[in-house]
């Protein structure tokens, strides 16, 4: 595949469980709406999670690993969440406990529009362990991560949204930073 091909879930290898290339082909034009861009890994194998990378602000993509499509909104949470200024530059990424709570927070938000289930989304092969108490929190209204999409302006919690007329997440007021 050359670089100048639009990136695919047909092109691509999905693992099932994770809602396999039904999900990838709702989540990315989702991606490319809101401006997040997914492209080929090409030669730059500094990845991530397994079959993804984030470099100079793209989501890139080996299209022969196995990815989990909740992954991908994962990955998106990183890249909406940083300043603009900062997000042409995004990548590799180094741990950091809030910048992953805000992505986690943001890849439920996302995965509202795109219908990814929470078991997909926060799926058994990440999350270092954690997954079904991410599934538990997000299902019972413990938004890990929200109060920072609050700060950064991309959301509201629920007395401000009742005071101000604003969204209170899990919607968002924009998608980027």
């Amino acid at each position: 595949m050359t670089d100048t091909t639009k990136v695919t879930a047909a092109a691509c290898t999905w693992r099932d469980e994770g809602g396999g290339e039904a999900a990838a082909a709702r989540i990315l034009p989702f991606l490319e709406e809101i401006g997040i861009e997914v492209d080929w890994i090409g030669e730059a194998k500094e990845q991530l999670l397994d079959g993804l990378a984030i470099v100079n602000g793209r989501i890139l993509i080996d299209p022969d690993t196995p990815v989990w499509p909740g992954d991908l909104l994962h990955e998106a949470g990183h890249i909406a969440a940083v300043p603009p200024e900062d997000r042409a530059t995004l990548g590799p990424l180094e741990a950091d406990a809030t910048d992953e709570m805000v992505a986690i927070a943001w890849s439920y938000a996302a995965s509202l529009p795109c219908e990814l289930p929470l078991r997909q989304l926060f799926h058994d092969g990440g999350y270092r362990g954690d997954s079904a108490k991410l599934r538990t929190s997000f299902a019972t209204g413990h938004f890990i991560g929200a109060p920072m999409l609050g700060v950064y302006g991309m959301t509201a919690d629920l007395r401000t949204a009742l005071a101000e007329g604003k969204p209170a997440f899990p919607s968002l007021s924009r998608w980027l930073r």
